[in-house]
């Protein structure tokens, strides 16, 4: 570590234990959000400000009845974008509601609490604040975490064992095409470099929108400013016989590090190592009703991402030594795209696919929880008979068409295992008996008289793990 990284570390320290006394007086909770595209991060996030701005919709919250104030607080930190919590909320309660955009950069925003004492000493306290301060980022950034502990040479052999697999060998068809037409010992000609670099892009691209999760590095998918920068003109290639600093490969080599140290780094020390509470959002439905192949690719990447939590306690000395995430909450989305008989199928699939993150996390000492829920409910429930049995059907208004159906998606087995083994063992459809279809509900138009705060499945059970010891 030299001089400047060493002056660095200690300005940060310092200026963490200042943060920390602050904090000693008006508590700060720093939640962050993630999870993988298509998971939902924006809508969690708008819903949880609505409803803890009007808690109406929170009977599972327990101190609801003790908070007496609940305010969006100025941005705490100039240099992070504000999360647009107005513009998202207004999309979604328009007259022609429509899904926010994805999440695309690191965004923040501030929301307090403030609780009135209880038991037999609240007349001889004040009222308490807590800041509760939550993070959004891509979720395509996780995937570069694992990046870390990886050198060039190990993440392009992975890279390459797995675009050359069944599942992705077709998507990786262009790219790994120009790879075999390449030499990576030869000289480095910025152009060769570039072309590499686009259709490696190409092809992490086709994979996402085929439903796979692990596609690293995430920024080559939301490269922002970055777009066209050395650090990001790079791609995996075979080890050749001698690596020289001027060949091909010994650039890519230099790039991948360059972009450890300057992006991934950076991101890691600044935000994501200062979280307090983690949610996970998880899509398992959209994973199910691609296949087994994109089951298993998100259980790996899931797998790898969570390897980058600090799970644990905090202490007092916790500012100075670095801050652990003390309660973690896997979450699987879009719970109201089946009927709640079916929640309990939802929440086991979770814990299954999650089964070793979260073993580990709560042996290290912090609390995980699994559950399914869904930030704003777009479908309501009926029931109906057919072949002379009732059949449990979810109704909503369909993206593609914006027709109102009722539809069955599926039934999603008891046991886990059935959908796991498969998985695991690189079936490529699943068995005849099991069959999941995924429809895209569009956001429900709201009355002049609904409530405030946004229609959910058990986002006040979500608020109650991660903020109700604190309140």
């Amino acid at each position: 570590m030299g001089l400047a990284e060493i002056t660095d570390s200690i300005a940060r320290v310092i200026d963490d234990t200042q943060s920390g006394a602050k904090e000693l007086l008006e508590p700060v909770l720093r939640i962050g959000v993630t999870g993988l595209s298509r998971a939902g991060k924006t809508v969690f996030i708008t819903s949880l400000i609505a409803n803890l701005l009007d808690r109406s919709r929170m009977p599972g919250l327990k101190a609801n009845p003790h908070i007496s104030a609940a305010f969006l607080q100025p941005q705490p930190d100039d240099t992070i974008p504000r999360f647009a919590y107005e513009q998202h909320l207004q999309a979604l309660n328009s007259p022609a509601p429509h899904w926010p955009e994805s999440t695309s950069s690191i965004s923040q925003l501030r929301l307090s609490l403030r609780t009135q004492p209880t038991g037999l000493l609240r007349g001889l306290k004040g009222p308490k604040t807590l800041h509760i301060d939550i993070v959004d980022y891509p979720g395509e950034w996780l995937l570069d975490l694992p990046l870390l502990k990886q050198s060039y040479a190990d993440w392009s052999a992975e890279s390459l064992s797995q675009a050359r697999a069944p599942a992705r060998a077709e998507l990786a068809e262009g790219w790994l095409a120009r790879l075999e037409a390449s030499d990576p010992g030869g000289a480095l000609e910025e152009p060769q470099a570039q072309a590499l670099a686009e259709s490696f892009t190409a092809y992490l691209q086709a994979a996402r929108s085929a439903g796979f999760s692990n596609c690293a590095p995430g920024r080559f998918l939301l490269p922002g400013d970055l777009k066209g920068s050395p650090a990001l003109t790079f791609a995996p290639l075979p080890r050749p016989d001698k690596v020289r600093s001027k060949t091909l490969y010994g650039a890519f080599q230099r790039r991948f590090e360059a972009y450890k140290k300057q992006i991934v780094k950076p991101f890691f020390r600044d935000h994501f190592a200062k979280i307090d509470r983690q949610i996970v959002l998880v899509d398992a439905l959209g994973a199910i009703h691609n296949g087994p192949e994109a089951v298993e690719d998100l259980r790996l990447a899931l797998s790898d991402i969570l390897t980058s939590f600090r799970p644990g306690k905090n202490h007092i000395l916790s500012m100075i030594t670095g801050r652990k995430v003390e309660k973690i909450l896997f979450a699987a989305t879009k719970a109201d795209h089946i009927h709640h008989s079916q929640h309990p199928q939802l929440s086991g699939f979770l814990e299954a696919l999650l089964s070793d993150a979260k073993d580990a996390a709560s042996w290290k000492g912090a609390s995980t929880q699994a559950l399914s829920l869904a930030a704003m409910r777009a479908t309501v429930e009926q029931s109906t008979k057919h072949e002379g049995e009732m059949l449990d059907l979810v109704r909503g208004i369909l993206m593609e068409s914006g027709k109102n159906v009722a539809l069955h998606p599926g039934d999603l087995p008891a046991d886990p295992a059935r959908l796991l083994t498969p998985a695991k063992q690189g079936a490529s459809e699943w068995p005849d008996n099991i069959h999941y279809n995924l429809p895209a509900f569009a956001p429900p138009k709201t009355g002049i008289e609904a409530p405030k705060g946004l229609a959910h499945i058990r986002m006040d059970k979500a608020a109650e793990f991660l903020i109700g010891d604190k309140l």
